[in-house]
């Protein structure tokens, strides 16, 4: 079994603490040495006690399921013979209730533009291969949002 770790650290740094005005920032560390600067959102808890210029774990989830369904639709392309020249994708994570009544992530939409370098595939087959990317995405097989590619060109 593969496994994947990440170090997660937060001082409390002689801030209060028992009346929740403490600072949600932290650092997030990743092995070959990656540092960044995390916080819960703004839009969960207000300015200045999260910081709105780190990634917060929404985003940080939207951007790991786009990446890996662009990592395997790269891989599909390549195999079909296909020539990718760019990927850009604005993946959005959408909060709401989930059938339990919690909040959670339920939707992840994914909008790539990509561009081919040589043909094209059909849009039959540009929807087989994001098909084919999301069924062998293991980020997306370990949600239960659902994760929906919208077309971009």
């Amino acid at each position: 079994m593969k496994q994947f770790g990440a170090e997660v650290r937060w001082e409390r740094a002689g801030q209060a603490f028992l009346d929740g005005r403490y600072s949600r920032a932290h650092d997030w560390r990743f092995d070959g040495g990656l540092q960044l600067r995390a916080s819960s959102s703004p839009l969960s808890v207000p300015v200045p006690l999260s910081d709105p210029q780190a990634l917060d774990p929404e985003e940080a989830l939207a951007a790991a399921a786009s990446s890996c369904h662009m990592l395997f639709f790269l891989a599909l392309a390549a195999q079909a013979g296909y020539i990718v020249d760019s990927y850009q994708d604005g993946a959005v994570a959408y909060l709401g209730q989930d059938a339990d009544g919690r909040d959670a992530i339920t939707r992840i939409e994914l909008q790539p533009a990509i561009v081919f370098g040589g043909p094209a595939p059909t849009p039959a087959a540009l929807a087989g291969l994001h098909h084919a990317a999301h069924t062998r995405c293991y980020v997306a097989n370990s949600l239960k949002a659902d994760i929906l590619v919208l077309e971009t060109h």
